[in-house]
């Protein structure tokens, strides 16, 4: 029965969780006060045009119908299909908060910028193909008037997946899985992978998957900034700062089967001001938690998993930061310009960057062997020991590699399946979340940012069905167990 009750919770029915909005009047309301308050102080101090005492160009607004936590490209496309699907133009007003205004840390800008449809789960299959539509065409999405396009040096090599004999026959149902969706993916026999590409040691491959469309890598840093400027000229508000606690209600409720559940509104964010201790209350109707790597916090901040274990109230949002290795380096006589992404059976991958021989690659550690996450710093000896070896025995060329610089990044990784979280929560009724990708949320970002909003506009999903990777499969155990995780 509480299946059944949280599930009916989704319904478009459902009073209070919509933007219907604020508990003191609506946004234009509070707009008119604030025009008829500063005609009022002109009246006073006759002879100027009006100058606050101090700049509050930085502060966020008091009231927003939306805020968005986390301005990376997950966060930036929900804002983006907010606006894009709103039924009045200006009707919703959206306002991202960003702690870190030049990305240094993001997610974002510190991924290899991949793309593929080789998943083992069907909606990220559909996810990603509907992403690579967004991105072959995405002038027309993006495009300002009177900026010059936008040119995301889209790579279509392809990713090329290998496969142990252990592992063909998943790689198999995999790839015809792929394509009923409509990918464009071939396999390929240990003869025919060594025609195609020669430079790859073949032993110990069973088999490999080829993406022949909608496959390759693209500029990250291009499609953060393209998005942003889009939203500018849309209307979407910026805030450089931390968001630092929620202000929320509860209410009871009763499940037929007799079960107490406490429900959350959240009312109010506080936005702690950069390099300041002010903060800015910003009372809201809906709350989306797209802080990536630190979504886990943000919940915790709302109340989620703050009850007795085992209940829903005491499910927590299992994302956490993992650190990941990307190393440059060269090799003169490396894979040519035909060259895709490869990902080994070994947990290794490469791809080339740019025409001068140069490689992007790594492997993502094991369970014993993961980083400390509390820094970015490089261990250039995990690739010494863990990558260099495997790329080598792959690529007999990478014996004469030499690594030319690194850098670490992070994943919002989901410790459950490693998949994607979307869709709002149970009980905290008007937070939802777009988050928990483990390495992925950046290729399928346009078309999660979509099914957000479908979701917070219209009370459901409509162009891809998520409900899969709804919040609470965490508390009912049901695994969306993504196997294709690089």
């Amino acid at each position: 029965m509480l299946r059944r009750a949280l599930r009916l919770r989704l319904g478009p029915c459902l009073s209070g969780r919509g933007l219907g909005t604020y508990r003191r009047g609506s946004t234009l309301d509070w707009d008119g006060k604030v025009s008829e308050i500063k005609k009022k102080i002109q009246s006073i101090f006759p002879g100027g045009a009006w100058n606050p005492l101090y700049d509050t160009s930085h502060l966020p607004p008091e009231r927003s119908d939306v805020v968005i936590v986390g301005g990376g490209v997950l966060g930036l496309s929900v804002a983006y299909w907010l606006k894009r699907l709103e039924k009045q133009q200006g009707a919703i007003r959206v306002l991202v908060v960003e702690r870190d205004h030049t990305y240094a840390r993001a997610s974002t800008v510190l991924s290899v910028g991949g793309i593929r449809q080789q998943f083992s789960l069907p909606q990220n299959v559909q996810l990603s193909l509907f992403s690579a539509e967004f991105l072959r065409n995405i002038n027309e999405y993006l495009a300002v008037v009177d900026d010059p396009p936008l040119d995301l040096q889209f790579n279509p090599s392809g990713y090329l997946l290998l496969a142990s004999e252990e592992g063909a026959a998943i790689m198999e149902r995999n790839v015809k899985m792929q394509r009923q969706e409509g990918a464009k993916v071939c396999l390929m026999s240990p003869e025919q992978l060594q025609k195609k590409f020669p430079w790859i040691n073949t032993e110990g491959v069973a088999l490999a998957s080829y993406g022949l469309e909608n496959e390759g890598w693209f500029d990250p840093w291009c499609l953060l900034q393209g998005l942003r400027r889009k939203l500018q000229s849309m209307g979407v508000l910026f805030c450089q700062g931390e968001v630092t606690r929620f202000i929320s209600s509860s209410s009871h409720m009763e499940t037929a089967s007799g079960e107490q559940l406490t429900l959350k509104r959240i009312h109010e964010v506080h936005v702690k001001m950069d390099h300041s201790q002010e903060f800015q209350p910003v009372e809201c109707a809906i709350v989306v938690n797209a802080a990536g790597a630190w979504s886990g916090q943000i919940a915790e901040l709302a109340g989620v998993g703050n009850g007795p274990p085992g209940t829903m109230q005491g499910t927590k949002l299992p994302v956490e930061p993992r650190k990941r290795y990307v190393y440059l380096w060269h090799c003169p006589q490396g894979p040519g310009l035909e060259a895709p992404l490869v990902a080994d059976s070994s947990g290794a991958y490469f791809r080339r960057e740019g025409l001068g021989n140069n490689y992007l690659g790594s492997c993502s550690p094991t369970e014993e062997e993961e980083p400390d996450p509390g820094n970015l710093e490089v261990d250039y000896d995990f690739f010494q020991e863990k990558v260099w070896p495997r790329l080598a025995q792959r690529v007999p060329a990478f014996e004469t590699l030499k690594v030319r610089s690194a850098w670490a990044g992070y994943y919002d990784y989901n410790t459950f399946d490693q998949n994607g979280v979307v869709g709002p929560h149970p009980l905290v009724i008007n937070m939802y979340f777009a988050t928990g990708f483990s390495g992925h949320g950046l290729q399928q970002a346009p078309a999660v940012g979509r099914a957000v909003a479908e979701m917070v506009l219209e009370g459901h999903f409509q162009t891809i069905n998520l409900s899969p990777f709804l919040f609470s499969r965490f508390y009912f155990g049901e695994k969306a167990q993504e196997h294709c995780i690089l």
